[in-house]
């Protein structure tokens, strides 16, 4: 059976939506204006690296999100086709390929990230060999995409499929590494981000309702990020469990402080009760299949994506309709 393929979700949305505005630098009272900056030149606001670091990140899982699609079209592609030997037109079923979105701005904002500070070398080379091997994929896609929809190897005996398949056979794994590269090199740089926001948060805060969202879905995007996959269906159940215990501890000083504060959240503050007990749920089956997902628990995880998608949504807004 196949799992959902799990891969960049929309983390930095939520990050972006939690962070404060960057503080501006004020004169003092009562020095003029113009002696702030030289005659003739215009002073420059502020830049707060943690916006810098929010943007450019956004920017690459905006494409990454979107992109996504062909990452489930070779699926779709490869639950049908033998990939040793292509299509005979033979199959019983043939289903063809999913079309493509356009993505176009979103690789031009990802492009000009890539230039853009602040500097995040592993990143931001993987970000370019992800744009050229979807660049190199997509239009063989496209095309396939519709030569199985109109049926056309009804007419040429699967020429044309063969040939197609060809090209998909070696764009097609060089566009899946190129992609689990930039995902590792974009979970680190997250990481760094995640932490460095929700120091942000507790100094100007506390450890007030904007950190306890923050912290329980830094902590939640962890779990997520070990789940089964297509290319790893095996999860590393120490791994796992060790993220899922801080992620319940995150869980449970929410809620503490929820109790303490009544409307502090707006809709929010049951979704991460509510996926903490799905994942132990399918913590539990793991443990039973030590940890392959092919064995069962597999299923589960469509659900558990699900859950944390309607999390991130809420999330977005937690604080702001609260009373």
């Amino acid at each position: 059976m196949r799992t959902r393929t799990l891969t960049a979700t929309t983390w930095l949305v939520l990050t972006t939506l939690l962070a404060a505005p960057p503080a501006r630098a004020q004169a003092p009272a009562s020095a003029p204006a113009s002696a702030s900056a030289p005659a003739g030149q215009a002073s420059k606001p502020d830049v707060d690296p943690a916006q810098e670091t929010i943007r450019k990140l956004n920017a690459y899982v905006g494409l990454l999100n979107r992109t996504l699609r062909a990452q489930e079209s070779l699926s779709r592609y490869q639950s049908w086709v033998n990939m040793k030997t292509g299509p005979t037109g033979r199959e019983r079923i043939i289903y063809g390929l999913y079309g493509l979105y356009d993505v176009r701005g979103e690789i031009a904002k990802a492009e000009a990230a890539t230039a853009q500070p602040p500097a995040m070398p592993n990143l931001d080379g993987a970000m370019t060999r992800y744009i050229a091997a979807y660049q190199a994929l997509a239009p063989t896609i496209t095309e396939a995409e519709g030569y199985y929809e109109r049926q056309d190897y009804r007419a040429d005996k699967m020429e044309q499929g063969k040939a197609l398949h060809a090209k998909l056979a070696v764009a097609g794994p060089a566009f899946l590494a190129a992609r689990a590269q930039v995902d590792a090199a974009l979970r680190v740089e997250k990481e760094k981000s995640d932490a460095l926001e929700l120091a942000a948060i507790e100094a100007r805060e506390g450890r007030k309702a904007r950190w306890h969202v923050a912290n329980v879905m830094t902590e939640a995007r962890k779990v997520m990020d070990l789940l089964p996959t297509d290319a790893k269906p095996v999860v590393d159940m120490a791994a796992f469990e060790a993220a899922l215990g801080r992620y319940a501890v995150a869980v449970k000083d929410l809620d503490g402080y929820s109790a303490a504060n009544p409307n502090a959240f707006h809709v929010f503050e049951s979704r991460p009760r509510a996926l903490l007990g799905k994942l132990r749920e399918f913590d539990a089956k793991l443990a039973k299949a030590k940890g392959d997902a092919r064995r069962g628990a597999g299923r589960d995880v469509t659900w558990i994506v699900n859950d944390y998608n309607t999390m991130v949504s809420t999330a977005q807004t937690a604080t702001t309709f609260s009373r």
